[in-house]
């Protein structure tokens, strides 16, 4: 009995002086960090849709700097396609938002090619992409549900949405889609970022001019259920293999977390610099071809629940 008692205290002991080590190894450690010169950073993503076509310009910022991105306010702008017409973006706001405007005229031509040239000071930017073939949304439907638990955001008992479309016969089409609420195309989170390879995740699933998988339709439902009444919709908009890699690269940024998360790295852009030894850009400039549809959910038009 005695000597457990010795065992004990010995234990008590050990526990006692890990706890002082161990809070003694959390020491506060300010790291010194040096930030780069400011680089471009482009947003510009035209389609075949009326209406105005829009390329964001800012300046990149330090990793720990959360204010707003100061815009790039004195570049030239312009788009060239493939049969040698010119479009000219201007800054009419001053706000860095370069924005093409005709009325009654379409920029985006499925099939052709765009070079995008961007002249900020001395440097010389350019980048080209291809407007693809977009498939068209058949349908939407949705299905009653009833979550198992209260959740933090939206109804326990709502409608889940998904819509409905066929890829192209011939690999290598991909997609981004993009679910539409209440009129209004919702993309604001990268953790939602919703693309296919043809009708599936990947390149590595034989999904070729296969109706798209049911994840991806469901993509459209985010963060929460749907109430009766409510306006949904999506937009399934065509992207290169490039813009693919580009998009998948932020969603994986964006979940990058945890005990095992890798260090974060600038996503790939496919903004060049003219003068290979002068200032690199970020960002990405992209083509779509856009099919939309919307619809109301109604209780009575709602899929029965196959359970």
């Amino acid at each position: 009995m005695r000597h457990l008692k010795i065992s004990i205290l010995k234990l008590s002991a050990l526990i006692a002086f890990l706890g002082v080590f161990l809070t003694s190894c959390e020491d506060v450690i300010d790291l010194e960090t040096q930030s780069g010169p400011p680089q471009l950073v482009v947003d510009g993503w035209i389609t075949n849709q009326a209406g105005p076509q829009i390329i964001k310009l800012t300046w990149s910022a330090s990793y720990f700097d959360n204010s707003p991105a100061k815009p790039v306010l004195d570049a030239e702008v312009s788009v060239k396609d493939d049969q040698g017409t010119i479009y000219k973006f201007e800054d009419v706001a001053k706000n860095g938002n370069y924005i093409w405007q005709k009325t009654g005229d379409t920029l985006g031509q499925i099939g052709r090619t765009y070079t995008l040239t961007i002249k900020q000071g001395t440097e010389t930017y350019t980048s080209t992409t291809e407007l693809k073939r977009v498939p068209a949304v058949d349908s939407i439907v949705y299905t009653k549900e009833k979550l198992p638990f209260e959740p933090d955001k939206g109804p326990r008992e709502g409608y889940v949405a998904e819509f409905y479309a066929r890829d192209f016969l011939g690999e290598g089409d991909t997609y981004w889609i993009k679910p539409v609420v209440k009129g209004k195309v919702m993309v604001d989170k990268a953790v939602n970022i919703s693309i296919a390879y043809d009708a599936a995740f990947g390149s590595g699933a034989p999904s070729d001019g296969l109706i798209f998988i049911l994840p991806l339709r469901q993509s459209i439902t985010i963060d929460s259920l749907y109430s009766a009444g409510d306006q949904v919709g999506v937009e399934l908009h065509s992207i290169t293999n490039e813009a693919f890699e580009f998009l998948k690269q932020i969603r994986e940024q964006a979940n990058n977390g945890g005990l095992f998360a890798t260090p974060i790295a600038n996503v790939r852009s496919n903004i060049t610099n003219t003068n290979a030894s002068g200032s690199k850009a970020l960002g990405f400039f992209g083509a779509s071809a856009v099919s939309r549809l919307e619809t109301t959910i109604i209780p009575e038009k709602a899929r029965p629940d196959d359970d």
